[in-house]
Formats: C-alpha cells, structure tokens, sequence
C-alpha cells in the first residue's frame, strides 16, 4: 500500500528541545492544474497520455528485471525558482522550495542542477540511502537517484521485504524488523566508520527510526518526508488513528487482505487503484502515476501494529529533519504538524504544492532539500 495512513483498523468482519522555526516563505512561481489534464503551452503539440502511459509500463517492466540502485528511467526533474523573504516566529526552523511545474518533465540538463556548488569533500558523508513508504519500492526514488548521482552523490535505494522487486509474500511478514532486514542488512555491512543520510518516505519513516535505534553511529542525519515520525512505545496505527475519522479518502482506498481467512487479523493492506491519483499522486505527472499503477504491492500489517522502542542514547543521538508536502491528501499537513510538535526535529521543511510523492510531483524541490540538508553542518 502507498501510504502508512492505510494503515487504520479496519472494521470488523462477519461470518527536546525547541528551537526556533521560520515561517513559510511564498514560493516565487506557482502554477494549478486539475486533476485530469496539464495546461498546454500554445508553442508545444498537446501532452499525449496514452503514450506517455505507454512509456511508463514499459519503463515498469523493465525496473521488474533491475537490481536496487541508479534506475535506468529517463530522467526528469523541473525548474527550480528561489524563494524569498522570511519571518521568524516561535517555532522550529523552517525552510521552503517550490518550483514551476514542468508539463513535460523533460530531461534535465546538467546546468540546470542546483548541486552545481557542492564540495563534497567538506560534507560529513556524500551517501544517501532511499527508504520507500508503504506499497511502494525503491523505484519510486528513480528521479532523485539521477539528480543525486548527477551531483556526485552516492545513493542507494532499498527494497524492503516484500515491497518492489523482492519476492517475498507481503501477507507472510509477521515483524517490523523482518520488514526492514534488507535496510538493517545494508546497514551492517558498511565499512567501520562510514555512515549515511537515511531518508524515510511515508511509513518507511517507521523503519528508518528503527534503524537509527539500531546502528545510531553509521547514520549521520535522518530525514522523514510526509513520514510516521513516532515516539517511543508508539505504533504507526497510534499516530493515524487520530486522524481517522477525517480521511474520508483513505478509507475509500484501503483494502484489507486476509490471507489466513477472514476470521483471522488481516494480512496485508492494499490500495484501489481507481483512488490511487486522488490520494497519492494529486500533483504528480500522468506516467509516474501509470509507473506507479503497475509497480505498488501490498503492504504487511503486522509491521503497523508494532510499537516501537526508541532510547535517547540511540534514536535520540541521530540529527532528525522533516520536509512537509502541504498537498498532502494520505498524510495530512494537520497531521505531520502534529508529529513535529510531539517530537521536534532539528529543522523542519516544506515543498510547495507538494503531494504525498514529492519525488514525482516536486523532484527538483525535494533534490534541493536533500542536498541542503546533507550541507547542515554540526552545531
């Protein structure tokens, strides 16, 4: 399932320190659309879906035969526009990103890259590793891993068991760690002395946090976008079950799988397809959503039901940031502010326009955060 907010009880079957925070900046250029169509430039023939659909299944099936790592997708991005102004408040620090919508999401030219100034030498790591959410895989990170490598950046993109190309049965997991071995499995296996920046999508914001519990010394920064950031003793189903009576959508979408018969706890959580761009992909563009149509599987439940067990020594020893997408209809805005209020990060983020998938509907903006993020120095 694409996103951990799926992950409500489904109903029964019959038979630490506060800082300062910025205030929004407005973002230079904004564009809309509805959700069906993207407005044409009168100098350019009209965007034909059907074959851009058609380039996305391709595009899928040949991800099917790939390895995790640099995708061989076209790559694609948009045009970065800087913000301006700022307003300071009490509250965490925050930064902004927007960028104009690009109809075609062409290819993307090395100078256009906003990276172009990075020493890499002075940044305490220049790795990257991709953490999907819920239902999704480590090809949805397709855009960012070529931006990232563009830059110079090392980047690697995990499947967790039973999501993307790893062929285990999603109904069979019964744990969160036997859900994230392959991240704890790549984690180990790092040279001693070498860490990463770990970046959490949706509910792979969950798994991160278990990883930083339990290898604190080989992640230098955490970053969790639209992500469950929980507390310790907290399950994912804790955090969203507050917000369950107000995602109409979710529950439209959710499907609960019984793999062990209905008279059993359920197995794993799907999605309705039909629903699939109203809920995950309202700003993205039409292929990614056709890539995406044919590549989600479902997600096990037993991982969303567990409360995780998060120290101060360890969890609490690993810098945390948080980028918000504001266009969020599976996660909330109301509720990431809610997790950022109970656990304050370092610095908190936004993408403007942002949906749940900020690495199809704002990749350039969400490359430019990483990349700021990964340049943050130690206080």
């Amino acid at each position: 399932m694409g996103n951990f907010c799926a992950c409500l009880a489904p109903k029964p079957v019959n038979k630490k320190k506060p800082t300062k925070r910025l205030a929004n900046q407005p973002p230079v250029a904004s564009n809309s659309s509805n959700r069906w169509s993207r407005i044409r430039s009168s100098r350019k023939e009209k965007f034909d879906d059907a074959l851009i659909q058609e380039q996305a299944l391709a595009a899928a099936t040949i991800l099917l035969q790939q390895h995790n790592g640099a995708l061989p997708f076209d790559r694609s991005s948009s045009l970065r526009y800087p913000n301006s102004g700022s307003k300071k408040s009490n509250q965490l620090p925050r930064s902004s990103s927007s960028r104009a919508r690009s109809l075609t999401d062409p290819l993307l030219q090395p100078q256009q890259l906003v990276n172009q100034d990075i020493r890499l030498d002075d940044l305490e790591t220049n790795r990257f590793v991709l953490v999907h959410g819920g239902g999704f895989g480590a090809w949805c990170w397709y855009k960012t891993i070529a931006l990232l490598e563009e830059g110079g950046f090392k980047v690697s993109a995990i499947d967790l068991t039973g999501s993307g190309i790893h062929t285990f049965d999603p109904n069979s997991i019964t744990s969160l760690s036997q859900y994230v071995k392959p991240l704890t499995d790549f984690l180990e296996k790092l040279a001693e002395g070498e860490k990463v920046i770990l970046v959490g999508h949706d509910f792979g914001g969950a798994c991160i946090s278990y990883a930083m519990e339990s290898f604190p010394l080989k992640i230098s920064k955490a970053v969790f976008i639209a992500a469950a950031m929980l507390t310790n003793g907290q399950s994912t189903l804790d955090m969203f079950s507050k917000q369950a009576d107000s995602n109409d959508l979710m529950r439209q979408a959710q499907v609960f799988l019984y793999a062990n018969g209905n008279d059993h706890p359920p197995t794993a959580i799907d999605l309705n397809k039909s629903l699939l761009r109203d809920l995950l992909f309202n700003q993205s563009p039409a292929k990614d959503v056709a890539l995406a149509s044919v590549s989600m599987r479902p997600m096990p439940f037993a991982p969303v039901l567990e409360r995780l067990s998060l120290t101060d020594m360890k969890y609490g020893s690993v810098r945390r940031f948080y980028i918000e997408t504001p266009e969020d209809n599976a996660t909330p805005i109301a509720l990431q502010e809610s997790m950022i209020n109970t656990s304050p990060p370092e610095r908190v983020f936004r993408v403007k326009g942002a949906d749940h998938s900020p690495f199809f509907s704002k990749p350039q903006a969400l490359h430019k955060l990483l990349v700021e993020i990964s340049k943050i120095p130690s206080s």
